[in-house]
């Protein structure tokens, strides 16, 4: 069983996950349901060797509350972020743990693509306990968290230690002698042992800078201050049976190193927050991602897709204030804060195609203040206003002439074009194709008639739709399952190598 936490990593935890009574049947953790209302019950003997015990949840969707022996622990609400517990006063030998989750798929909270009459662009809603639960024993004063800032020199570590008589903050410095940077040709990761008083942890870190800015009348992504193309795929994180919850345990690997043997670099985690394992495996494989934050709210089809299309425009600053936004908000600060650490995260998407979008500048001020190493996508596809690190058109159906202004552009969704291999029923996306070559033959043509034109003026990337199928929607470069890959591997590096033959001109 894999360690859930690889960014702060201990030798010693006592893992929870495995068979639970689920509504009074038998259930796995970590796993998603389909039900509005569970209760998970688990019984397990416990050695408590060391003062303090904390117990940690992954991720449950929707609203979670918590009890061990009868009595209530707190409860956790959001679906997508990691919480936990200190249960140093009320664990036992012999314990009982129950955790009733709630998930009305209410859109006050960040939902993403989920939809109760799921169907083309919708799929199935999730709820339940989909990542891992485990236990933590430590001393009187620990680790309870860590902040690595790099350079291209070495790590700025904040160490935050808990203990009875509260919290404070150590920093250390790791310089490192011929440093390697971090890039997805060469994933240099190193790691550190932090020791405080009787408390041990290892983390890890990569030495790489992200920036957008002109070079030489052309607006540039610079990794580690080198021009970079981000060749990338749209990646929801969704997997045929298991939906969230991948069941083969090397699954995030296998898709991250699935796509860059196609010839990719770049992946955009979609509407989607994964367990830690998945930014551990893009941080090891290299692989650069775009995170987008969660949207909530209602989506509606006319305002946030049609308008859009038609090039109409969006005066974000009026949206009312209530649960909904301050909670939007606040999750994206929470995002920040939990990935702050992972080299493979260059950037974030705040808003897609409108969708729950209010105060854009707003969110970008207050997203690059706290966190200004990162690139900021403020409006993905449409309704841009003032303050971004990019352009972001989306263009589906068409071959455009894209005209890259004074930011750079990103094309961060395109393609999506389908091949049905058998799957039978309805069927989502955009432009049939009939095998894979003519599939392929499509994503050629598309990169030969608009992004190859567009890279000297200053497109900075493309993220093509997408990864792999899910349910309805067939236009996926793999399988639902990842059982078969539906193009031709050796023109999707074609591609790839001609990319590289562009953008060599500019370092």
């Amino acid at each position: 069983m894999k360690y859930p936490r690889p960014q702060l990593k201990r030798a010693e935890w006592y893992p929870l996950d495995g068979e639970w009574m689920i509504n009074g049947e038998p259930g796995r953790v970590p796993g998603c349901r389909t039900e509005e209302k569970l209760r998970y019950e688990k019984s397990f003997a416990f050695d408590k060797t060391k003062p303090t015990v904390i117990l940690h949840f992954g991720a449950a969707d929707n609203l979670a509350r918590v009890y061990l022996n009868g009595e209530y622990i707190g409860e956790h609400i959001g679906g997508y972020l990691p919480f936990s517990f200190d249960v140093s006063d009320k664990i036992g030998h012999e314990n009982t743990l129950v955790v009733e989750v709630e998930d009305e798929l209410d859109h006050t909270y960040p939902y993403g693509k989920q939809r109760k009459d799921r169907g083309g662009m919708w799929y199935t809603p999730v709820s339940g306990l989909w990542q891992s639960v485990w236990l933590e024993q430590l001393p009187s004063v620990y680790i309870a968290d860590v902040k690595i800032k790099t350079d291209l020199l070495g790590a700025d570590i904040s160490v935050l230690l808990k203990g009875p008589e509260g919290e404070s903050v150590k920093n250390e410095r790791v310089n490192i002698e011929n440093p390697e940077l971090w890039t997805p040709e060469n994933p240099r990761l190193y790691t550190h042992k932090l020791k405080y008083g009787d408390d041990e942890a290892e983390v890890y870190f990569g030495l790489r800078t992200v920036e957008a800015r002109n070079v030489n009348g052309r607006p540039t992504v610079l990794l580690n201050g080198f021009p970079v193309f981000l060749h990338g795929v749209l990646d929801q994180g969704y997997f045929g049976k298991g939906l969230f919850v991948p069941e083969d345990v090397d699954a995030y690997e296998k898709d991250i190193k699935g796509v860059k043997a196609l010839g990719f670099n770049t992946l955009r985690k979609h509407i989607k927050i994964e367990p830690e394992e998945f930014y551990y495996e893009a941080d090891r494989c290299g692989m650069l991602v775009i995170q987008d934050m969660v949207n909530s709210g209602e989506y509606r089809f006319f305002r946030d897709t049609v308008l859009g299309t038609l090039g109409f425009g969006y005066d974000d600053r009026h949206v009312k204030h209530d649960r909904r936004t301050e909670f939007f908000t606040e999750h994206c600060k929470e995002t920040q804060d939990r990935l702050y650490n992972h080299p493979s995260v260059i950037a974030y998407t705040v808003f897609n195609e409108g969708w729950g979008q209010f105060d854009s500048d707003r969110h970008y001020r207050l997203l690059k203040e706290r966190d200004p190493s990162r690139l900021y996508d403020s409006t993905s596809g449409w309704f841009a206003r003032s303050e971004s690190d990019f352009d972001s058109p989306h263009v589906y159906f068409r071959n455009k002439k894209l005209k890259p202004g004074v930011r750079p552009m990103l094309l961060s969704e395109c393609g999506g074009f389908t091949l049905d291999l058998g799957t039978g029923g309805r069927t989502y996306g955009y432009g049939k194709c009939s095998d894979k070559a003519a599939l392929t033959g499509k994503i050629v043509s598309m990169y030969e008639k608009m992004v190859f034109p567009a890279v000297k003026a200053g497109l900075c990337g493309c993220i093509y739709t997408q990864l792999s199928d899910i349910e309805d929607e067939i236009n996926g470069l793999f399988t639902s399952d990842r059982s078969e890959i539906k193009v031709l591997p050796e023109k999707m590096n074609e591609i790839s190598r001609k990319l590289g033959e562009i953008m060599s001109e500019f370092r």
